[in-house]
């Protein structure tokens, strides 16, 4: 007999695997994979023009991610780790984690680890990040990324870097950005709350803290017994 701690939270997929006991340990069953994704960026904004032509806009409401999910047909064995898992979490009451294939690695193969360097405001859409002169690859535009912040374990933003600046280069202004061990990443949407020093960045599998955007949950069953869904996610803070 085996125990555990915890009950997985995360969407099962064919690197992430889930028990019939809900735990990634015991006798753990890879999920199926995902027929298609479909990812959204949403940044509501309120914008107003005036007579003379000018425009004027401004972020109104919190960026989030949201994801759109269709898998092949599956046999029942594949279809039910993935049902019951979400079943369990009864519509949009319980968040969990979904990891996306398309960002399961960085576009360049990469290793070590990626520390911030210097504390990130809230609010800040670019943070020097150091290490890089022991790291393997590297970070780069399309990436995505988690912070792992011993000082606040409820940062569970994901963001998408957008540029990447070398002490090479970098805008002329940019005097903080002066060692070829460091780099300045921007990313969106802009950093959510503080991050300290030395915070470390996740950049192998990031994951995506979602709910359902529905309460019902169903599938379909065709004449060849296969199961037929999808599932419609959006990105929730804690």
């Amino acid at each position: 007999m085996a125990t555990f701690t915890t009950f997985a939270n995360r969407l099962p997929d064919p690197t992430y695997s889930i028990g019939e006991d809900g735990s990634t340990s015991n006798s753990a069953v890879a999920g199926p994979g995902f027929k298609s994704v479909k990812f959204s960026s949403e940044q509501p904004t309120a914008i107003s023009r005036t007579n003379s032509g000018r425009v004027i806009t401004r972020a109104i409401v919190a960026h989030k991610w949201k994801v759109q999910i269709t898998y092949n047909p599956m046999t029942r064995d594949q279809f039910e780790p993935v049902y019951n898992f979400l079943l369990e979490k009864r519509g949009r009451l319980k968040p969990f984690f979904v990891a996306l294939p398309q960002h399961a690695s960085t576009r360049t193969t990469t290793s070590g680890t990626i520390s911030v360097s210097g504390s990130i405001t809230s609010g800040d859409n670019n943070f020097l990040i150091d290490g890089m002169d022991s790291v393997t690859g590297g970070l780069r535009p399309g990436d995505m990324i988690n912070f792992l912040d011993s000082g606040n374990s409820n940062h569970k933003k994901a963001y998408k870097i957008v540029r990447v600046h070398t002490n090479a280069n970098k805008l002329s202004s940019d005097s903080a950005l002066d060692s070829s061990d460091e780099r300045r990443i921007y990313v969106v949407p802009p950093v959510e709350k503080d991050v300290g020093d030395n915070s470390t960045l996740t950049y192998t599998n990031p994951l995506i803290r979602v709910v359902q955007t529905s309460d019902v949950q169903e599938y379909s069953l065709g004449t060849n017994n296969l199961y037929t869904f999808s599932l419609n996610l959006e990105e929730a803070q804690p």
